[in-house]
């Protein structure tokens, strides 16, 4: 008993140590949580500005300029693919808790884009340039895409989208609610009208330039390409009732067959689903 009794101070040493450092790690995904969300509405503003284009033409004619580019643009969407990757997300999963991974996605891919607007290199020449009422309209359009992704946003739930749907219960002490899968509105049509909307936001400019072209033939590719990594891990989050979803939805308008059409279901259909998917995009 005396050997036992010895043993408590440092038993409770290690464990004020091990609260301690709870109380720090907790600490940093608060402040991290609500810088990400500060960073997410400047990056808005930012990309909004961005890919509504320049007035007129002008830049750079060297090559380092246009791989600039590149590798700003390159940069964003394969961090954002390989983030969301449940793999990735797995190998992660010591590091960061699981309830602010969404901040964690948030913040890193926010910088991504804040760097590629930052360092970003015009080109000089323009593939088209638009002028009176057919400037207008191509503005119109422009900020109707926009409408249509924020709306899309809402319905998808933006919580989801910046990490603060698992990250607010979770520094509240509060148990982290499992994401519901229950499409409406624009998802009842197309699986992916977020991207469709961002689609829209890189091709509906009054003046491609050269460098907005160049931007436009590396992401139109990934939006597609992104669109059907989603639907391959929502298959792995939700399971059956998603596969059962694109069995009956296309990804995108006029989408009659491939990964972006309705996907043939594979049987048999099962109730049981993948891991619950509480937070993240």
């Amino acid at each position: 008993m005396a050997a036992l009794r010895a043993d408590y101070p440092l038993r409770n040493d290690c464990e004020a140590i091990d609260r301690g450092r709870a109380v720090i790690k907790r600490g940093f995904w608060i402040a991290w949580g609500i810088v990400a969300h500060l960073v997410f509405l400047g990056t808005v503003v930012a990309i909004f500005r961005f890919l509504s284009g320049p007035e007129s033409p002008g830049g750079s004619t060297s090559l380092w300029a246009a791989l600039v580019d590149v590798f700003g643009a390159s940069v964003f969407f394969v961090s954002h693919s390989l983030l969301l990757h449940p793999a990735t997300r797995k190998l992660l999963s010591g590091w960061i808790p699981s309830p602010a991974y969404g901040v964690f996605f948030c913040m890193v891919t926010c910088v991504a884009q804040l760097l590629m607007i930052y360092n970003w290199q015009p080109l000089a020449g323009a593939v088209w340039e638009l002028h009176g009422p057919a400037r207008i309209a191509m503005r119109g359009a422009y900020c109707g895409a926009w409408i249509m992704l924020l709306y899309s946003l809402y319905l998808a739930g933006v919580g989801y989208q910046t990490g603060w749907t698992a990250w607010w219960p979770w520094i509240r002490g509060r148990e982290v609610p499992n994401r519901p899968f229950a499409p409406r509105s624009l998802f009842l049509w197309l699986r992916h009208p977020v991207y469709l909307s961002f689609l829209g936001l890189i091709w509906l400019t009054p003046c491609m330039t050269y460098d907005r072209a160049l931007l436009t033939a590396l992401w139109t590719p990934y939006v597609f390409i992104g669109s059907w990594l989603k639907d391959r891990r929502l298959e792995y989050y939700i399971g059956e009732p998603y596969r059962a979803y694109e069995a009956r939805v296309p990804g995108y308008p006029g989408m009659f067959f491939g990964g972006m059409g309705r996907i043939r279901l594979r049987q048999p259909v099962s109730p049981e689903s993948g891991p619950a998917l509480s937070g993240g995009a």
